[in-house]
């Protein structure tokens, strides 16, 4: 609250006036020097003004901001520099510690926020904190303007990952982690993808099939239609045909080895 006998830097309240700014009261102030100034309460409670212009940086004319916080930054006096459009420059002090020159529009219009330490988060203490399948054993030093975290992986194997990925979740394990998730969606089995099996006993066709039908293509050199089936790795050659129908049919009786293994897959999945 303010009040008579109410201290700001160098001045003090002396006496409430019959004068309102912008709805708040104005008051007398005497200055340590013996100088008067009439100030109003908001002004006063922000501390804007800490004298009666006898110590003050500011010249005639010129916005004072000296004590006013933009972002991090809270402003301490004007230089003499300028900026591009004649801008005053202020001396700033970052809550990080560190001191800044700033224009008074950047500041005010919230382009400038900090020294910089805002855009380049500092280092945590991350060590023994767990993110995902990932546990934090040291810290790494920094590369590329991040901050790199020695991790140990739930599969034993150790990685270096920056914080930032760490923080936003977007690396989790060693790499592990994606490809387990890549089999079970695949749902290897023997060495062999039992989803993309479905799918193309579902009739789905590979992309690079051009015949209509997979496992079927047609020989140009030899004008003949070519049969074949791929199964765990191997490529089975199932007969030339001059007829695009009989190399259906044979490419349909090769593929009785896939219902063989997706039944064994059905019989041991009841087992469990």
């Amino acid at each position: 609250m303010i009040g008579i006998g109410t201290r700001v830097g160098s001045l003090t309240v002396e006496e409430m006036t019959d004068q309102r700014k912008a709805g708040y009261i104005v008051w007398k102030c005497r200055c340590a020097c013996g100088g008067e100034i009439l100030l109003d309460t908001r002004c006063l409670q922000r501390g804007s003004v800490k004298d009666c212009g006898c110590g003050s940086a500011v010249g005639p004319g010129q916005r004072d901001i000296s004590g006013i916080r933009f972002g991090r930054l809270t402003a301490v006096r004007p230089t003499e520099e300028r900026g591009q459009r004649g801008s005053v420059v202020w001396l700033c002090r970052c809550d990080c510690g560190k001191e800044v020159r700033a224009e008074l529009g950047q500041l005010t219009a919230g382009y400038k926020k900090s020294c910089g330490c805002l855009s380049h988060p500092p280092v945590k203490n991350f060590i023994g904190k767990k993110f995902g399948w990932l546990t934090v054993t040291e810290y790494a030093g920094k590369s590329a303007g991040m901050h790199q975290w020695k991790c140990r992986c739930a599969c034993g194997q150790e990685v270096v990952v920056g914080q930032t990925r760490l923080q936003s979740g977007k690396t989790k394990s060693c790499g592990c982690l994606r490809a387990v998730v890549y089999k079970d969606n695949l749902g290897l089995r023997e060495g062999t993808s039992v989803t993309k099996l479905k799918a193309i006993k579902r009739g789905r066709l590979i992309k690079s099939n051009t015949s209509g039908y997979n496992g079927v293509y047609f020989d140009k050199k030899r004008r003949l239609w070519i049969a074949q089936i791929t199964f765990q790795g191997r490529t089975r050659y199932l007969g030339s045909f001059d007829r695009l129908p009989d190399a259906v049919k044979a490419r349909q009786r090769g593929e009785e080895i896939y219902d063989e293994f997706l039944e064994r897959y059905e019989e041991g999945r009841g087992e469990h």
